[in-house]
């Protein structure tokens, strides 16, 4: 099983139109508040393995990942891993998870957790080719409305092969 986090952004413009007379100024605007109303991002948090997807997340817009937040996470994990996989039991709970070092992935609480799973840790490089492989695909959105319906139509969409290759 592999999985990984990622970052979308999308802008929501919100530029005012100004009219003036060549004798007439501008309004000033602050760089950062207009920033900050432009600019949103959401982090998409997403497992599979060779048969497709066994859990995602999408957080809030502006919320991120920390190691408790990822062992919270990795226990939502294994349970879909048990309601999806009947074959996970049957192989004593043997699962190979691979993800980056990423902060939160190497934190000593995420560490202990998946000692008590017994689950085997195969590290990856981040921006691997499993990465592009799933994420490019994510690029064109534009509203957080648009996250949350993206990922269920999405993942319906591909077959096994699609998965399986990606691994």
């Amino acid at each position: 099983m592999t999985g990984d986090e990622k970052w979308i952004f999308w802008t929501t413009p919100k530029k005012k139109k100004y009219y003036a007379k060549p004798s007439q100024s501008l309004p000033s605007t602050s760089t950062s508040t207009s920033r900050a109303n432009m600019v949103r991002r959401s982090c998409f948090c997403i497992w599979w393995d060779q048969k497709g997807f066994v859990y995602y997340e999408l957080l809030k817009p502006g919320d991120s990942i920390t190691g408790n937040q990822y062992r919270l996470q990795l226990i939502r994990l294994s349970r879909a891993l048990r309601e999806n996989r009947p074959e996970y039991e049957q192989r004593h709970d043997k699962v190979i998870l691979i993800h980056d070092n990423a902060g939160p992935h190497v934190a000593k609480v995420v560490k202990t957790y998946l000692e008590t799973l017994k689950w085997d840790v195969l590290s990856h490089p981040p921006y691997s080719p499993s990465d592009y492989w799933l994420f490019r695909r994510m690029q064109q959105v534009t509203s957080f409305a648009e996250i949350e319906n993206w990922p269920q139509n999405w993942i319906a969409s591909k077959d096994e092969s699609f998965f399986r290759d990606g691994i």
